[in-house]
This record gives C-alpha cells, sequence and structure tokens, in this order.
C-alpha cells in the first residue's frame, strides 16, 4: 500500500520536533515516528477540507491563533479517519500539557469545530467533565466571552445560542455543556464526545464511566482527556501514561488513543530554560507565560519542597526525589546492538524467578572490556492472572521463542529452566548461576541436577545488599552506551518497566544507595531485567579474553 500523504499541519509539528526547533520529549519524538508509521502502513486519510473549516472559524471566533501542536492535535483526533468506514482514526485523545499551555483554549476550540455544521452530525453533544464546577465551565464561559465581542457577536448569532450554563450550535441543535462530577442526571447523556478537563484529579474511575456511559449513540464518539499532571497516583492518570508508554515504546496498539504527552525527559532538564518547551510547546508563542515560568523557577530553587507544584504542574514531572526509571529510554534503546559469536567464551547467568505461574527469565551475560553482551530469554505462563492485564505485544514477540517462549502449562517446571541452562553450558563457560535467594528452593534441586549448586560453588543466592553494589556499574554501562542486547524488545520493554528506590531507609543503611522494584506490580513485569542484574552481580568471575570472534547475530 502506498504512504498516505500526510497533511500540512501535521507535517509542520512532525518537522518541529524531528529538526529540533523546539526542544521536545522523548514522548514526542516516539509519537510523531508512530504517526508517520500509521500514515505509511495504514489505509487512513486526513479530511483537510473540514480541518480547514475548523482552523478557520477557530481564528475567526476565537480570540486566539492556534499554535502548531494544536493544529496537530486536532488534525489527528479530529479531522483523520479509515478510509473504508470513515470512522475515526484516533476517537480518543490523551493530551498532557504544562500549566499554561492553553488546555482549556483548546477545549473551547474542539467544542466549537465539533459542534458545528463542518463535523456533519446532529445533535453531536459536547459535554465538558471536570472535579469543580469552576473548571467544567471554564472552557464554556470561554466561548460565551468570544461570542459577546461586539464585532464577533451579530454574526456568530447566525450559528449558536448561549445561556450562563450552555450554547446550543443552531443548525445542528448540538449542545455544549460544563458538566460537574454528580452522577444525577446522567443517564440519559447522549454525548458525541466527552471531555475531561483535568484528569489528573480523579481517584478512580467512578465519574468517567458515569459520563463515558452515554457514548455510542451518536456517530463517531470521542473522548478527550486534557491535564496537567498532579499529585494523585494509581489513579486513571498514572494508568493511561502506562497505556502510552506501552504503546509508545513497546509498540502495543494504540487503541484509537492519540497520546499527546509533553514532559521534561528529566528532572535535571529543568535547569535548562530551553528545555521547558518539553513540558510546554506553547512557549515559545507566550512571552508573558515564559516570564512567569521563569519567575517561578527561581523561587522554587530557593524553595523546592514549598513549591513542589513547579515540578508537576508547569513540567509535567512526578515529584520523586528518592526514586525514578532506571535510565533514559535513549540509553534502553541504544542497546540495540549486535551481538557477536560467544561460543566458548566464560560468562554468568542470572535467573528469576518469582512465580512459576507467571514469568521466568535467564540472562547469560559476557564480558569483554567495558563491553556487556547480554542473551535474555523469557518464559510466559498460559495460567498467568496478569496477562489480561499486559498491553504490550507479547503475542508478537512469543513468535520468536529464542527471546520469549510460551508455556502451555498450569506452570513453568524448573526442570525447564534447568534444561535451557544446560544447554547454554553446552555452549558456553558458565563460570557462576545467579538466583535469587528468595525463590531459590523452587530451582535448587534441578539446578543441581546439571551440576550447579553452592556446595560446588557455582550457585551464589542474590540479596538486595548485591543488588545496591552493581547499580553503579549498570548506571556507568548505560551511560556509555556498553551494552549489547541485540534486538530484544521483551528485555528493553522489562527495563522501562523498572524504578530504582533507595535502600535501607529503615535500617540505617547508605542513603546513596538503591536498588530496584517495579512500576507496577501487575502489567509491567520486570523479570528478563532483574534476570540481567542477578547475572551481573557475579560478572567479576568471568574470565575476559581480549578479542572476540566477529560474526553476526546468534540465538540460542
Amino acid at each position: 500500500m502506498a504512504p498516505t500523504k500526510i497533511c500540512k499541519e501535521v507535517q509542520e509539528w512532525i518537522d518541529i520536533v524531528e529538526q529540533d526547533k523546539i526542544r521536545c520529549c522523548e514522548e514526542q519524538h516516539l509519537l510523531v515516528a508512530h504517526i508517520k508509521k500509521c500514515f505509511e502502513t495504514e489505509n487512513i486519510y486526513t479530511d483537510t477540507e473540514q480541518l480547514g473549516n475548523y482552523i478557520r472559524i477557530i481564528e475567526k471566533y476565537l480570540p486566539f491563533k492556534l499554535f502548531p501542536w494544536e493544529k496537530f492535535v486536532i488534525a489527528l483526533h479530529d479531522c483523520t479517519y479509515w478510509t473504508d468506514t470513515r470512522q475515526p482514526r484516533w476517537p480518543d485523545l490523551f493530551c498532557m500539557t504544562g500549566r499554561g499551555a492553553g488546555k482549556d483554549g483548546m477545549i473551547a476550540a474542539e467544542s466549537l469545530c465539533l459542534s458545528s455544521q463542518y463535523n456533519g452530525i446532529r445533535e453531536y453533544d459536547v459535554d465538558i467533565c471536570a472535579n469543580n464546577e469552576e473548571q467544567a465551565l471554564r472552557p464554556v464561559q470561554d466561548l460565551k466571552m468570544a461570542f459577546e465581542e461586539p464585532k464577533i457577536t451579530k454574526q456568530i448569532k447566525r450559528f449558536y445560542h448561549w445561556t450562563k450554563e450552555r450554547i446550543v450550535a443552531l443548525r445542528t441543535r448540538s449542545i455544549i455543556r460544563g458538566r460537574t462530577n454528580s452522577p444525577k442526571g446522567k443517564d440519559g447523556l447522549r454525548s458525541g464526545i466527552v471531555i475531561f478537563n483535568e484528569i489528573h484529579q480523579y481517584q478512580n474511575y467512578d465519574n468517567i464511566n458515569v459520563f463515558t456511559t452515554g457514548l455510542g449513540k451518536k456517530m463517531h464518539p470521542r473522548r478527550s482527556y486534557y491535564t496537567t499532571n498532579g499529585d494523585v497516583r494509581e489513579g486513571p492518570l498514572d494508568d493511561i501514561l502506562e497505556d502510552g508508554e506501552d504503546s509508545l515504546r513497546a509498540g502495543s496498539d494504540d487503541n484509537g488513543m492519540l497520546y499527546f504527552i509533553c514532559k521534561l525527559n528529566k528532572k535535571e532538564d529543568v535547569h535548562d530554560e530551553a528545555n521547558w518547551t518539553m513540558a510546554n510547546p506553547s512557549l515559545p508563542y507566550l512571552p508573558h507565560l515564559q516570564q512567569e515560568t521563569r519567575k517561578e523557577y527561581r523561587e522554587w530553587v530557593k524553595s523546592p519542597e514549598r513549591l513542589s507544584a513547579f515540578i508537576s504542574k508547569r513540567m509535567n514531572l512526578t515529584e520523586q526525589t528518592k526514586e525514578g526509571a532506571v535510565t533514559s529510554w535513549d540509553c534502553i534503546a541504544a542497546t540495540n546492538k549486535p551481538i557477536p559469536d560467544l561460543t566458548g567464551r566464560s560468562c554468568t547467568v542470572g535467573i528469576d524467578y518469582a512465580k512459576t505461574t507467571d514469568w521466568v527469565a535467564v540472562n547469560v551475560h559476557f564480558k569483554d572490556g567495558d563491553k556487556r553482551y547480554d542473551i535474555n530469554k523469557a518464559w510466559i505462563c498460559g495460567e498467568s492472572k496478569d496477562i489480561p492485564r499486559i498491553k504490550a505485544p507479547w503475542r508478537e514477540w512469543a513468535k520468536t521463542p529464542t527471546m520469549l517462549e510460551y508455556v502451555d502449562d498450569v506452570e513453568i517446571h524448573p526442570e525447564t529452566v534447568a534444561a535451557y541452562v544446560k544447554t547454554v553450558a553446552q555452549r558456553y563457560k558458565v563460570e557462576q548461576v545467579a538466583i535469587d535467594s528468595y525463590r531459590y528452593t523452587l530451582m535448587a534441586d534441578a539446578l543441581s541436577k546439571i551440576g550447579f549448586s553452592p556446595q560446588r560453588k557455582n550457585l551464589i543466592l542474590v540479596k538486595q545488599t548485591d543488588i545496591l553494589k552493581v547499580v553503579p556499574v549498570i548506571d556507568h554501562c548505560f551511560i556509555h552506551g556498553y551494552f549489547h542486547w541485540g534486538d530484544n524488545p521483551v528485555l528493553r520493554w522489562a527495563t522501562n518497566n523498572t524504578k530504582l528506590i533507595r535502600y535501607g531507609r529503615n535500617v540505617g543503611a547508605d542513603k546513596g544507595s538503591f536498588v530496584y522494584a517495579k512500576i507496577e506490580a501487575k502489567s509491567r513485569k520486570t523479570d528478563p531485567w532483574m534476570a540481567l542484574v542477578a547475572s551481573m552481580v557475579c560478572e567479576s568471575e568471568i574470565k575476559e579474553k581480549p578479542t572476540l570472534v566477529r560474526a553476526p547475530v546468534i540465538t540460542l
């Protein structure tokens, strides 16, 4: 299929991101790559006539011009369709931008467009939902104030009627309303689109479910989530961010959601003013906002505890002074380097075997000077209760069983893992096997039968105090690009699912010591990564050679 032409409004933002015209975060670079791939491989198109009409009425009746990122979002979310069905390609939008970027203005603009005759759907109601009345009604008031400008009022009255609470499109009978969280009267909703303002305040899905039950009664049902970051964790915001991570980084299906995420890549980015556009792509066009952000930054530097909202709201980072990601995604992606033929070479093996009915992983680890080579294999049990929660494309990965093997059984038997380790030992010189002491008894007998046991001094039990010593070595390898993992998306995904946490906060340990933990317990597995960590705990046992045989990538 020939690539579908990308319209100029979408291409403009792609160029801004790819050419670094303003600094954009990792998620934006991943998003534009995803969008380009979709237009190349899918039978979709952007209705440029509809988009042109939308931009025209926004800039004619509202008191602002659209920024490039806003045109990009409207083009994809509101004007891009599947060619065969003319259903929206991205009916859902998640838009997280820093405070001041213009979220209320975007909500007002989208409401104006979708209620207009250019949407072509009668009674396409726009319900703007929020935790409080002020947030819910703000976009409605913005539209009302724009319509009441003397130079606009006479003309717009031909198309719209309004009160304090709602705006009615006369030609389509579409109604724009602001709604709060009270469930009363929501059963009769016939929304065309439900727009959530500041979803970061939601602690659960109760109100979201109430508002969205009316979707589907009208053609082209849509949802939009506009928000900054916030302080409520483990709620809908974190779930959507996790889904976005799985889509943009792991390649899982976006399920019709456009993930427009703007944030600093890491907290240290805040000290370079040029990085602020990562979180707020409107900054280059709003000098007054730039000045206010600069003022808040200076105040935050002096008192970060008192002004933590600067990081969470302006820069869209969760305030975590004690925990963080293992490394940046760029460093994880850089591990995609070929593995040479290592036959006969000295190595260590790490095993992560947390649950027989879930995931198991084995990592074969080699060291050649600064370079580290890792051959990683995982197993997934068909009886795992977490499978429905995993959004990563594990079925696709399982088509390469040397990387991920699906076990259609009640559990992953220790003998299965031991048989693989035996195969490894027949090809390479395994100096030591390392396994989490918590699950040691599950594997001890099977490993002993193939020649690995504490008595032979070639099987060790990994403790947290062992891991905290290897964390700095791992950091060093990521920073300098020493890891060579081949093209292993399972291992990259597992690494990205892991966070660093301080060790020994209650036991008097070194306050600069870190260990690894899961970001989320059930849907974001870390087993392949923790197997690699275990294998590195004992890498001092590896007998290095000065040269390697260079050959194509091999797999077990």
